[in-house]
Protein backbone atom coordinates (compact mmCIF):
# COMPACT_ATOMS: atom_id res chain seq x y z
CA UNK A 1 0.00 0.00 0.00
CA UNK A 2 1.39 3.42 -0.85
CA UNK A 3 1.07 6.62 1.21
CA UNK A 4 -2.07 7.82 -0.60
CA UNK A 5 -3.78 4.49 -0.03
CA UNK A 6 -2.81 4.68 3.65
CA UNK A 7 -4.28 8.19 3.91
CA UNK A 8 -7.44 7.11 2.12
CA UNK A 9 -7.84 4.11 4.45
CA UNK A 10 -7.21 6.23 7.54
CA UNK A 11 -9.71 8.87 6.33
CA UNK A 12 -12.37 6.15 5.95
CA UNK A 13 -11.66 4.58 9.33
CA UNK A 14 -11.76 7.90 11.19
CA UNK A 15 -15.03 8.96 9.55
CA UNK A 16 -16.56 5.60 10.43
CA UNK A 17 -15.43 5.82 14.06
CA UNK A 18 -16.62 9.40 14.52
CA UNK A 19 -19.87 8.79 12.70
CA UNK A 20 -20.48 5.93 15.17
CA UNK A 21 -20.33 8.56 17.95
CA UNK A 22 -23.38 10.08 16.32
CA UNK A 23 -25.43 7.05 17.34
CA UNK A 24 -25.81 8.79 20.71
CA UNK A 25 -28.83 11.09 20.24
CA UNK A 26 -27.19 13.92 22.24
CA UNK A 27 -24.05 13.80 20.10
CA UNK A 28 -26.12 13.57 16.92
CA UNK A 29 -28.21 16.56 18.00
CA UNK A 30 -25.12 18.63 18.72
CA UNK A 31 -23.54 17.67 15.41
CA UNK A 32 -26.70 18.58 13.53
CA UNK A 33 -27.02 21.93 15.33
CA UNK A 34 -23.39 22.86 14.73
CA UNK A 35 -23.58 21.79 11.09
CA UNK A 36 -26.75 23.83 10.59
CA UNK A 37 -25.30 26.90 12.32
CA UNK A 38 -22.12 26.73 10.22
CA UNK A 39 -23.94 26.38 6.89
CA UNK A 40 -22.78 29.05 4.42
CA UNK A 41 -20.64 30.55 7.23
CA UNK A 42 -23.84 31.97 8.80
CA UNK A 43 -22.68 31.52 12.40
CA UNK A 44 -19.42 33.33 11.76
CA UNK A 45 -20.93 36.12 9.70
CA UNK A 46 -23.48 36.73 12.45
CA UNK A 47 -20.74 36.66 15.09
CA UNK A 48 -18.66 39.18 13.16
CA UNK A 49 -21.59 41.52 12.66
CA UNK A 50 -22.49 41.20 16.35
CA UNK A 51 -18.90 42.02 17.26
CA UNK A 52 -19.05 45.10 15.03
CA UNK A 53 -22.30 46.20 16.66
CA UNK A 54 -21.05 45.72 20.22
CA UNK A 55 -17.41 46.83 19.87
CA UNK A 56 -17.88 50.21 18.24
CA UNK A 57 -14.26 51.22 18.81
CA UNK A 58 -13.08 48.34 16.59
CA UNK A 59 -16.10 48.12 14.30
CA UNK A 60 -13.97 48.32 11.15
CA UNK A 61 -11.70 45.51 12.30
CA UNK A 62 -14.72 43.31 13.05
CA UNK A 63 -16.22 44.06 9.65
CA UNK A 64 -12.92 43.34 7.88
CA UNK A 65 -12.59 40.08 9.87
CA UNK A 66 -16.10 39.18 8.76
CA UNK A 67 -15.14 39.92 5.16
CA UNK A 68 -12.05 37.71 5.50
CA UNK A 69 -14.22 34.90 6.86
CA UNK A 70 -16.67 35.27 3.96
CA UNK A 71 -13.77 35.39 1.49
CA UNK A 72 -12.27 32.22 2.92
CA UNK A 73 -15.64 30.50 2.59
CA UNK A 74 -15.93 31.57 -1.04
CA UNK A 75 -12.39 30.36 -1.73
CA UNK A 76 -13.26 26.91 -0.35
CA UNK A 77 -16.27 26.74 -2.63
CA UNK A 78 -14.02 27.50 -5.60
CA UNK A 79 -11.56 24.77 -4.61
CA UNK A 80 -14.46 22.30 -4.28
CA UNK A 81 -15.48 23.00 -7.87
CA UNK A 82 -11.96 22.19 -9.03
CA UNK A 83 -11.21 19.13 -6.87
CA UNK A 84 -14.71 17.57 -6.95
CA UNK A 85 -14.00 14.91 -4.31
CA UNK A 86 -17.17 13.00 -3.45
CA UNK A 87 -18.46 12.94 0.12
CA UNK A 88 -18.06 9.77 2.19
CA UNK A 89 -20.42 7.14 0.82
CA UNK A 90 -19.61 4.37 3.29
CA UNK A 91 -21.52 5.98 6.21
CA UNK A 92 -25.06 7.29 6.53
CA UNK A 93 -24.91 11.07 6.98
CA UNK A 94 -26.72 12.77 9.85
CA UNK A 95 -27.36 15.94 7.84
CA UNK A 96 -28.17 16.95 4.31
CA UNK A 97 -25.53 18.90 2.47
CA UNK A 98 -25.75 21.84 0.09
CA UNK A 99 -23.47 20.10 -2.41
CA UNK A 100 -21.96 16.75 -3.35
CA UNK A 101 -18.30 17.67 -3.04
CA UNK A 102 -16.34 17.43 0.17
CA UNK A 103 -12.82 18.82 -0.37
CA UNK A 104 -12.17 21.12 1.36
CA UNK A 105 -14.78 21.45 4.09
CA UNK A 106 -16.29 24.91 3.73
CA UNK A 107 -17.56 24.69 7.31
CA UNK A 108 -14.00 24.12 8.51
CA UNK A 109 -12.67 26.89 6.27
CA UNK A 110 -15.02 29.55 7.59
CA UNK A 111 -14.69 28.26 11.17
CA UNK A 112 -10.89 28.48 11.12
CA UNK A 113 -10.95 31.89 9.43
CA UNK A 114 -13.30 33.16 12.13
CA UNK A 115 -11.18 31.59 14.88
CA UNK A 116 -8.07 33.40 13.63
CA UNK A 117 -9.74 36.71 12.76
CA UNK A 118 -12.10 37.05 15.71
CA UNK A 119 -9.65 35.40 18.08
CA UNK A 120 -7.23 38.22 17.26
CA UNK A 121 -9.93 40.62 18.42
CA UNK A 122 -10.24 38.81 21.74
CA UNK A 123 -13.27 36.61 21.07
CA UNK A 124 -12.07 33.72 23.20
CA UNK A 125 -15.17 31.56 22.66
CA UNK A 126 -14.70 31.42 18.88
CA UNK A 127 -11.72 29.01 18.60
CA UNK A 128 -13.30 26.20 20.68
CA UNK A 129 -16.65 26.68 18.92
CA UNK A 130 -14.84 26.58 15.57
CA UNK A 131 -13.16 23.32 16.57
CA UNK A 132 -16.56 21.87 17.53
CA UNK A 133 -17.99 22.83 14.12
CA UNK A 134 -15.06 21.08 12.43
CA UNK A 135 -15.57 17.89 14.44
CA UNK A 136 -19.33 18.02 13.80
CA UNK A 137 -18.70 17.52 10.09
CA UNK A 138 -16.93 14.24 10.84
CA UNK A 139 -19.55 13.07 13.32
CA UNK A 140 -22.23 13.97 10.77
CA UNK A 141 -20.42 11.71 8.29
CA UNK A 142 -20.24 14.31 5.52
CA UNK A 143 -16.47 14.92 5.40
CA UNK A 144 -13.21 13.06 5.63
CA UNK A 145 -10.62 14.27 8.16
CA UNK A 146 -8.39 15.44 5.28
CA UNK A 147 -11.30 17.61 4.01
CA UNK A 148 -11.61 19.24 7.42
CA UNK A 149 -7.85 19.66 7.84
CA UNK A 150 -7.50 21.23 4.39
CA UNK A 151 -10.46 23.52 5.02
CA UNK A 152 -9.11 24.61 8.39
CA UNK A 153 -5.69 25.30 6.86
CA UNK A 154 -7.24 27.34 4.03
CA UNK A 155 -9.35 29.37 6.46
CA UNK A 156 -6.52 30.01 8.90
CA UNK A 157 -4.16 30.97 6.08
CA UNK A 158 -6.71 33.33 4.52
CA UNK A 159 -7.35 35.09 7.83
CA UNK A 160 -3.66 35.20 8.70
CA UNK A 161 -2.76 36.70 5.33
CA UNK A 162 -5.45 39.34 5.84
CA UNK A 163 -4.59 40.07 9.48
CA UNK A 164 -2.69 43.27 8.72
CA UNK A 165 -5.55 44.57 6.58
CA UNK A 166 -8.07 43.51 9.24
CA UNK A 167 -6.38 45.46 12.01
CA UNK A 168 -5.32 48.38 9.79
CA UNK A 169 -6.77 51.55 11.16
CA UNK A 170 -8.19 49.75 14.20
CA UNK A 171 -7.19 52.73 16.30
CA UNK A 172 -9.31 55.05 14.14
CA UNK A 173 -12.29 52.66 13.69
Amino acid sequence: MDDLDDLHDMDHRIVSALRDCGSDPRVAGAARALSWAGEHAALWLAAGLAGAAVDRRRRGAWLRGTALTAGAHLASMGVKRIVRRPRPAHVDPLVRTAGRHSFPSSHATSAAAAAVAFGALGARAVPPLAAAVCVSRLVAGVHYPSDVAAGAALGALTARLGARWMTAGASRD
